[in-house]
């Protein structure tokens, strides 16, 4: 499945804390003109555990 933006975070090898991914994507989601974007992302990648919050990030954005 295709995410919904075509924008590509790096998450590997980086802190894998919860709200370091948050952070990033959200701000590549504003930087990359999907600002619109950025509250129904956080709304749903909080919605469960980390691993919800994973299968979420890559709902979003292509994962480096």
């Amino acid at each position: 499945m295709e995410p919904k933006t075509s924008i590509t975070v790096k998450l590997i090898g980086e802190d894998g804390n919860a709200f370091n991914i948050l952070g990033k994507v959200s701000k590549a989601l504003r930087r990359n003109g999907h600002a619109d974007l950025v509250d129904e992302y956080m709304k749903e990648a909080t919605a469960g555990d980390y691993n919800h919050l994973l299968q979420t990030t890559m709902k979003y954005v292509h994962v480096d």
